[in-house]
């Protein structure tokens, strides 16, 4: 997002004048670490064909495979063709058996791809997720805290609807971990507003036709439904298409995680107020430099050590070995013609 990245920059840049200015007693600067070239990094996200991983790991996004190129490193995206385990598995095993020195993953169930991901790490393969995490990896590239991003999302919608009504779900896969972690979060949210009721939670699996099918379900199974939450980006953009019209537009209020591009169109004809996300692109590039970093031996994932992601700026690892991106940006019509992806 504009706003963050303006922030990192200018404390990256704040950094370097510091620098340049500083006098003869301060002590001298320390090396740049010697990063590795020509690493096969495999770029796996939960599928292929969706258009916000296309933007977080494409070169012209300037997305993971931007950074790895940069870095001087072979980089490769590679995935099934639908949201899971069974999809996603056989992609990453051929990723191995290829000569992988990294892989940086999107997990599509938290255990599934644990006996892999495991054998690789012993092998000496870096694994890093972003986006989706596992129960098994060197580090995860988180886009913004969990909490954050489902309370964002709850308080939007519980705006929009004057904090009286029912309201629904449209999530992804019923095993994506990132999706079930906000969905926790909004319901721990929802506690701020006792009049507003969540009735269900329905899957779209990240594919638009079933999650056009299942918003449609849930307008028929709920006639008096005031809102809707679709932390996909995929689903936010089908249940809009869904909404678009003179029945539902401005009556069914719909937020949840989605790209600018995609939804444009729904923001200026009303059918959208306000979304959130953050910078797709901004979260592969991230994911890509920690992963080289890792193999390099750079960096271990060890809580305290800080590596700089290029524009980005300096980053340090947390808790739990994660690294996070920053917060949630809100999306509406004063701003969304800003950004381009």
């Amino acid at each position: 997002m504009n706003k963050v990245l303006s922030k990192w920059r200018v404390a990256f840049a704040s950094a370097a004048v510091a620098a340049m200015v500083g006098t003869s007693l301060a002590p001298p600067a320390l090396a740049a670490p010697t990063l590795k070239k020509g690493l096969k990094v495999f770029v796996v996200p939960k599928n292929l064909g969706n258009s916000y991983f296309t933007t977080a790991d494409s070169v012209k996004t300037h997305g993971a495979l931007f950074a790895l190129k940069q870095l001087g490193e072979i980089g490769q995206e590679t995935s099934g063709t639908t949201d899971t385990p069974a999809s996603q598995l056989p992609v990453i095993q051929s990723d191995i058996t290829k000569g992988a020195n990294a892989l940086i993953i999107s997990g599509t169930d938290p255990n599934a791809l644990c006996p892999t991901l495991n054998a690789a790490m012993k092998k000496g393969i870096v694994v890093v997720t972003y986006d989706s995490d596992t129960n098994c990896r060197d580090l995860f590239v988180d886009q913004a805290t969990p909490q954050g991003i489902g309370d964002i999302e709850v308080d939007i919608i519980a705006k929009e609807i004057n904090y009286t009504g029912q309201i629904a779900i449209v999530s992804a896969s019923i095993d994506d971990t990132n999706q079930n972690t906000w969905i926790g979060y909004m319901k721990q949210e929802l506690k701020k507003y006792p009049h507003v009721k969540l009735v269900q939670v329905v899957y779209g699996n990240d594919d638009t036709a079933t999650s056009v099918s299942v918003t449609e379900g849930l307008l028929s199974r709920f006639p008096h439904l005031k809102g809707i939450i679709s932390p996909t980006t995929v689903g936010i953009a089908a249940a809009a298409s869904v909404l678009d019209n003179s029945k539902y537009r401005g009556k069914v209020k719909l937020t949840g995680l989605g790209t600018p591009d995609e939804m444009k169109k729904y923001v200026a004809d009303g059918t959208v107020q306000e979304f959130a996300l953050w910078n797709p692109a901004n979260l592969g590039y991230l994911a890509a430099y920690a992963a080289v970093y890792l193999a390099s031996h750079a960096i271990t994932n060890a809580k305290g050590q800080s590596f700089v992601a290029g524009s980005l700026g300096k980053f340090t690892v947390g808790a739990d070995h994660t690294v996070l991106l920053g917060p949630p940006f809100v999306f509406n019509k004063s701003n969304i013609n800003q950004f381009n992806f």
